[in-house]
């Protein structure tokens, strides 16, 4: 496939088209990760504040009295939060990674608890959530509640802070990993689109060079016979006047090889037409017993000419029918068989068995001709293809009996199979459903 420039420019293609694809699918992906991790973060980060900021605000709005100023007691307050959150809200802030500050209405800054970041700006009321950089370009992320005295008067606000070094460098090493996974996934995508792109071609490939090999075997096997025609026919041009004997043999030298076209013509229309699903098969029932006798009777003739006995072995008790096209059997068997005595030397024996395994009729061609090599068993079902041409060609035969067998046996829903040994001889075994 390498050495094609057409299948080699399709499968860059493929490979194009499939990275191109796999890389926009894995951007989204990855664009789709980092927004749900960063989203993830933030919704963890806002409860966290939320918690230390409700809990604060509940401690301190309760002794608040005047507006603007924080009462002596809750100085002292702060450090006795209730036991059951001290831990959690003086341990947060403390630790560095929070702040608290008291801002009063016209946003002076009343008190803090923890560190006071430089330079952070004071941004009293609204909005709610803010996200902050002091003087040194760190970030912080805040939340403002409002408070009120003991009778109900607004008193400021209290802004419950946290750091967001800790997040900001989680959240560029994740995006440093998807920056840097993406162009290795993308490489292993290039790397397994070649590889799956010459998996995906193999088939084509295949049929293509079938193709070209049976165009070269038919115009072969045409050219042949034409070339007879032509030669027979350009020697009786060149005589003006030939005797009716002469005459007679041309025409029928003439005859021959027509009707050596036709047969060739009608086996590949034939097959054609059976690939293509577009020949009728008759379903009627076929008696076996009956077309096997018949046709050993029928090639009787052509195995005494051989010098081959040809037998029929019938171990049914009773008559073996299948439902098929009753004219396709008799070509299945006809073709196994010539082919049989076309392949075993003179003194050898050629049996058609007819037998039944389980609710399979199963029809045997046996030889004890030349035999197949095990390099050559998988091939001889393919059109034009011989493991002899030269005995073939003698033979007459045009390498499609058994394409056209193999084509008959798969239209009846069946199996073909051959067993040979070379210099032994081969059995052809056919298994088709029978009829109950």
């Amino acid at each position: 496939m390498q050495q094609n420039k057409l299948f080699s420019q399709t499968r860059w293609q493929l490979v194009i088209w499939y990275a191109s694809v796999m890389s926009f699918i894995l951007g989204l992906l990855g664009f789709g990760v980092d927004r749900a991790i960063i989203h993830a973060h933030w919704q963890t980060l806002n409860r966290e504040i939320e918690v230390v900021a409700g809990t604060l605000h509940d401690d301190v709005e309760k002794d608040l009295r005047q507006p603007g100023r924080l009462e002596p007691t809750i100085q002292q307050l702060l450090p006795q939060i209730p036991q059951r959150d001290k831990h959690h809200i003086l341990g947060a802030i403390h630790q560095g990674d929070y702040y608290a500050r008291f801002l009063s209405l016209s946003g002076e800054n009343v008190a803090f608890l923890g560190f006071l970041p430089d330079g952070l700006p004071l941004t009293p009321g609204k909005p709610m959530w803010q996200t902050l950089t002091d003087s040194k370009g760190n970030r912080y992320h805040q939340i403002s509640l409002s408070l009120h005295t003991q009778d109900n008067r607004p008193w400021g606000y209290i802004q419950v802070g946290r750091s967001l070094s800790d997040v900001d460098a989680y959240l560029a090493n994740v995006k440093l990993v998807l920056w840097l996974g993406l162009p290795i996934a993308i490489m292993l995508v290039a790397v397994s689109s070649w590889w799956l792109a010459g998996r995906a071609m193999q088939p084509v490939y295949q049929s293509y060079q079938q193709i070209q090999q049976f165009t070269a075997d038919a115009a072969h096997e045409l050219r042949t016979p034409l070339a007879a025609l032509a030669a027979t026919v350009e020697s009786a041009l060149r005589s003006p006047h030939l005797p009716e004997p002469e005459a007679r043999e041309i025409l029928q030298t003439v005859n021959r090889q027509n009707q050596r076209l036709t047969a060739l013509v009608a086996d590949l229309l034939l097959l054609s037409r059976m690939e293509r699903q577009s020949l009728p098969v008759r379903h009627q029932l076929c008696c076996l017993d009956d077309i096997i006798s018949d046709l050993v009777e029928e090639l009787e003739s052509l195995a005494l000419a051989a010098a081959v006995a040809l037998k029929a072995e019938i171990k049914v008790c009773k008559p073996l029918q299948i439902v098929g096209d009753e004219e396709q059997m008799y070509r299945l068997v006809t073709n196994l068989m010539v082919n049989a005595i076309q392949y075993t030397p003179s003194g050898g024996c050629v049996r058609a068995i007819l037998d039944k395994e389980d609710d399979r009729a199963v029809i045997r061609v046996a030889d004890t001709g030349i035999g197949i090599a095990p390099e050559h068993q998988q091939r001889i079902f393919d059109r034009f293809y011989r493991v002899n041409s030269d005995r073939s060609r003698m033979t007459g035969g045009s390498g499609l009996g058994l394409a056209i067998a193999m084509a008959i046996v798969q239209a009846h829903k069946g199996s073909l199979e051959v067993h040979s040994e070379v210099g032994k001889g081969s059995t052809f075994t056919v298994r088709l459903p029978a009829s109950l």
